[in-house]
């Protein structure tokens, strides 16, 4: 009975970690892992991180829209910048970083 209760307290606190680590995306590093590419360069008319005059019109959108753009897709830009394996908090944190740097 104490093993059984240790492998379920271990378990739990696996998932509390896992959890919070998925809670704490780093955007900064999922935009130099997926993002990069186009949004440094403008490929594919992706607005350069860091270009006010770019992003204001994205941004007057509102952040729902940003959102929903990246995580499904938009014009030229595949869902998830082409990264499936992304989860919707990755992304939204990206998205986060990438309109803090072009404000």
């Amino acid at each position: 009975m104490k093993l059984l209760s240790t492998a379920l307290f271990a378990g739990a606190a696996a998932l509390a970690f896992t959890t919070s680590a998925q809670a704490e995306a780093d955007g900064e590093a999922v935009y130099n892992q997926a993002c990069m590419a186009c949004h440094m360069t403008g490929a594919a008319g992706a607005p350069i991180k860091g270009d006010a005059d770019a992003w204001a019109p994205r941004i007057e959108k509102g952040m729902e829209t940003l959102y929903d753009h990246s995580l499904n897709g938009f014009n030229a830009m595949p869902a998830k910048g082409g990264n499936a394996s992304l989860s919707d908090e990755e992304v939204k944190a990206a998205v986060d970083y990438m309109v803090a740097e072009s404000q």
